[in-house]
C-alpha cells in the first residue's frame, strides 16, 4: 500500500495543522482504504508551533502568565525531557488581545519571558523560542522583564508596559535574571531578517499590521533607538542592525543581544523537533500546504521547506492551500508537483473559508485519483 505523509501547516483562521491533516486522510482512505498515513504537522515558528511540537511528543504544560495587555491568561510551553518550546504567539499573539482591540504602544512580551522562565524552574535546558505573531512591538523589554530583568525610566521609576513606554528608557538591570539562563541554550525560531530599526526595521515594517498609525510608528522606531542604545550600554555590544533583531516586535533583539540567544530558520528548526526528516524518507507522497500559497510562502514558509527537504530526497509533494497565488512553473521550481485551492471546489470564497473541512476531504480524495491509483 502507498504510504503518505501529511505535513501540513495551518490554515490560519480557520483550521489547525492537525485538523486539515484529518480532513485529508478521510479524503484519501475514502478513495485508497489501506493507505498508510503519517502525520507531521509542521509551521514556521508563529503560531502553530506548540502544536506542531505536541504532535512530535511535547507535553503541553499550563503557566499562568501576563498577556499582551497585561491581564492574567492561562497559556502553556512544550516540554519533552530537559528540552522546551515556547510560542510567543501563545501567550503574546494578536490573538490574545481579546474585545480591547489592537494595542500598538502599549503590548508587551511579558508573558513570553515569563513562559521561558517557568521551563527553567522545571530544569529545561534548551528553550527553543518561536517569535510569530506578536502583537507589540516592545523590543523585547517585556520578555526580559519576565525573566526577571528591569527595565527603568527617569529617576528610576519601572516604565510602563509596551513599546511606546522606551522612549523613556534610562538604563536595564540584568543583575536579578533568572540564574537558569546562565547554562541554558536558547534558540530562536524566526523567518524573518529585519534589523530593530529603520525603514526596514520592526515598528516601520510590522508596527502598521499591529494597529499603529504613521505617528505610532514614528513613535515606536524612536523609542526602539533608545532601547538599543540603552541595551548596548548594558551589554557591550550594538545588534540592532542583526538580521531578525526586528522579528516579533524586537523580541528577536532581546533573544540575540541580552540573552545570547542563536537564530534558525523557523520552518528548519520546527522539521528538527518533529523528526520531518525521517518522516520524508519514509513517504511514496508528501502532502503539504497552508491557508494561502504565495510569494510569502517562498521566504521560508513551512510548506515550501517541506516541499524542498522532500524533493532532495525525491520524494514528490503534492499541496493543498485556501488559495494559490503562485503559478506552476513557480510551484515546480519550489519542489512542488501540483497544487490544490480550496476555492477551486468551492462555490465562492466564503465557502472556502467556512467550510474548509468537507473542501479538504474533497480534495484528499482526488489526490488519491491523481497521485495513488485510486479508483475514479
Amino acid at each position: 500500500m502507498p504510504r503518505v505523509l501529511l505535513a501540513p501547516d495551518k490554515f490560519k483562521g480557520t483550521l489547525t495543522a492537525a485538523e486539515v491533516a484529518a480532513h485529508l486522510e478521510v479524503g484519501l482512505r475514502s478513495v485508497v482504504p489501506g493507505v498508510e498515513v503519517t502525520v507531521v504537522p509542521v509551521a514556521d515558528g508563529g503560531d502553530g508551533t506548540l502544536a506542531a511540537a505536541e504532535a512530535a511528543g511535547f507535553e503541553r504544560v499550563p503557566v499562568r502568565a501576563t498577556g499582551p495587555t497585561g491581564v492574567p491568561c492561562w497559556a502553556s510551553y512544550g516540554r519533552r525531557g530537559d528540552e522546551a518550546v515556547v510560542e510567543l504567539a501563545e501567550v503574546s499573539g494578536l490573538a490574545r488581545l481579546g474585545e480591547g482591540g489592537l494595542a500598538p504602544l502599549t503590548a508587551t512580551s511579558r508573558g513570553t519571558g515569563e513562559l521561558v522562565a517557568a521551563a527553567l524552574d522545571a530544569g529545561c535546558r534548551r528553550v527553543v523560542v518561536g517569535i510569530g505573531g506578536s502583537a507589540g512591538t516592545d523590543g523585547g523589554a517585556g520578555m526580559l522583564q519576565g525573566l526577571g530583568a528591569r527595565v527603568s525610566g527617569p529617576r528610576g521609576r519601572a516604565l510602563h508596559a509596551g513599546g511606546g513606554a522606551l522612549i523613556e528608557v534610562v538604563s536595564l538591570d540584568l543583575s536579578e535574571l533568572h540564574p537558569g539562563l546562565a547554562d541554558a541554550e536558547l534558540v530562536v525560531a524566526c523567518d524573518v531578517d529585519n534589523p530593530l530599526t529603520g525603514p526596514h526595521g520592526a515598528a516601520a515594517v510590522y508596527g502598521p499590521q499591529k494597529g499603529a498609525g504613521p505617528d505610532d510608528v514614528q513613535t515606536l522606531d524612536l523609542a526602539l533607538s533608545a532601547w538599543a542604545d540603552v541595551v548596548a550600554e548594558a551589554t557591550g555590544r550594538d545588534l540592532r542592525d542583526q538580521p531578525g533583531a526586528g522579528a516579533a516586535g524586537g523580541v528577536g533583539f532581546a533573544l540575540l543581544a541580552v540573552l545570547g540567544a542563536r537564530m534558525q530558520a523557523g520552518a528548519d528548526l520546527v522539521a528538527g523537533l518533529t523528526g520531518l526528516a525521517d518522516a520524508v524518507c519514509a513517504a511514496d507522497l508528501v502532502i503539504t500546504g497552508e491557508g494561502s500559497l504565495d510569494v510569502q510562502s517562498l521566504r521560508g514558509k513551512a510548506p515550501t521547506a517541506v516541499a524542498a527537504m522532500a524533493r532532495d530526497k525525491g520524494v514528490p509533494v503534492v499541496a493543498v492551500a485556501g488559495r494559490v497565488a503562485l503559478d506552476e512553473a513557480t510551484l515546480r521550481a519550489a519542489g512542488i508537483g501540483a497544487a490544490y485551492p480550496l476555492l477551486a471546489e468551492a462555490g465562492d470564497e466564503r465557502e472556502a473559508f467556512e467550510r474548509p473541512g468537507p473542501l479538504l476531504e474533497r480534495i484528499g480524495a482526488r489526490i488519491a485519483r491523481d497521485h495513488l491509483g485510486g479508483a475514479s
